[in-house]
């Protein structure tokens, strides 16, 4: 049985007829085409599928289409504005913040958020704060960099 769902992903209105099970990840990527959320685990463990979700960052793994109907849903894709990077992603670029790429969208998105709450974030908070984001090539030094940098970046915005 198919459900209709609409939200605002990255500023646009979208909707769509989607099963009940339809995982917001499968509606972002196979519905809309918006693949840079990516699956990783598909157990809510590697964080490479965090999207905003009314400004709060969320697993889209952990989250069915339907329970984020209504909602504003931003995902990596709606960052960059007037192809300008968002000053994390711009960070993420300039501290090497990244191997093969593709635990970024969800550091990214994750850190974003983070910065949002805790605009000065220092190294402890932001090891903290991605314990839910696994990165499988690097030890996470250039990430965390890359982190305070974009949030000296988004204060100084």
């Amino acid at each position: 049985m198919a459900i209709s769902v609409s939200m605002k992903v990255n500023g646009k209105p979208v909707s769509g007829e989607v099963e009940a099970r339809t995982l917001l990840v499968q509606f972002l990527r196979d519905h809309l085409q918006l693949t840079g959320t990516h699956v990783g685990c598909d157990t809510s463990q590697c964080g490479a599928c965090v999207v905003h979700i009314d400004g709060e960052s969320v697993k889209s793994c952990t989250a069915l289409a339907v329970q984020a109907n209504g909602a504003e849903i931003t995902t990596i894709e709606g960052l960059a504005k007037d192809g300008t990077l968002h000053p994390m992603q711009e960070a993420f670029r300039e501290h090497h913040g990244l191997q093969c790429g593709f635990c970024t969208p969800g550091m990214v998105m994750s850190a974003i958020d983070l910065v949002k709450h805790n605009p000065k974030p220092d190294e402890h908070t932001i090891r903290e704060w991605l314990e839910g984001n696994i990165c499988r090539c690097t030890g996470y030094h250039n990430i965390v960099k890359a982190i305070k940098a974009g949030a000296e970046k988004m204060s100084a915005a």
